[in-house]
């Protein structure tokens, strides 16, 4: 029997730090904005409090700015009046977070396509969660903090390397006049690679660049 939430439209987030996070429009008013009563709460002072919804319509869904101060952007162009939701189009809600829309979960990619290089990446990351998919199955338990900040920053920088410094910065912010030992740092990189490995066996995710730091792999 096929889940109803996986035949209803979905955003994902394309914002760096956010990307994989994804929001079911299974309501008849979704509302995006700064409040704590909306559905999809951005603690950003660019964004309205009531700030944008897509509402259920006939036709399909809605996009509708709900008079904000620093507008609602589809596919590049600022939002002048309600318009129907397209698969595939971009939303930005003022400059502090862009989606897309997906017509249906079922076709939505497990993972973000990477800016260089185009396919889809193994990995899916869900930041309101803090879940994590590599494949089609989830780690399960979830990651650590620790563990979640040096895959996200991994992510974040994907097709490049990551210095010992930069995971220092992500992973212990405030940390790094006091100094984190390498060994520190080791144990977190090999504990990483094990949690991922219990999801996709065979696989090596985190690779090492002798003297410069670590990178994903290619098919990550």
């Amino acid at each position: 029997m096929t889940d109803a939430s996986s035949e209803l439209p979905v955003l994902l987030a394309l914002t760096r730090g956010m990307k994989g996070a994804r929001w079911v429009l299974d309501r008849p008013d979704f509302v995006i904005g700064r409040g704590a009563e909306c559905d999809l709460t951005v603690a950003d002072r660019q964004v309205s409090r009531r700030h944008a919804r897509i509402r259920r319509a006939r036709d399909g869904f809605v996009l509708e700015d709900l008079g904000s101060k620093n507008g609602t952007h589809l596919n590049g162009a600022l939002l002048a009046q309600p318009t129907t939701l397209q698969d595939g189009d971009v939303l930005q809600i003022a400059l502090a977070l862009e989606l897309v829309f997906v017509g249906t979960e079922a076709t939505m990619p497990l993972a973000v396509s990477g800016e260089a290089g185009g396919g889809v990446a193994r990995l899916q990351m869900d930041a309101q969660g803090h879940r994590v998919w590599v494949g089609e199955r989830e780690v399960d338990p979830p990651l650590s903090p620790p563990q979640y900040r040096l895959l996200e920053l991994l992510y974040e920088q994907r097709g490049g390397v990551v210095s010992r410094e930069q995971v220092v910065a992500a992973v212990w912010p405030g940390a790094a006049g006091e100094g984190v030992s390498e060994q520190a740092i080791d144990a977190l990189v090999r504990r990483l690679r094990d949690r991922l490995a219990q999801a996709d066996p065979g696989r090596e995710h985190v690779l090492t660049v002798r003297g410069h730091g670590f990178r994903l792999a290619d098919d990550t």
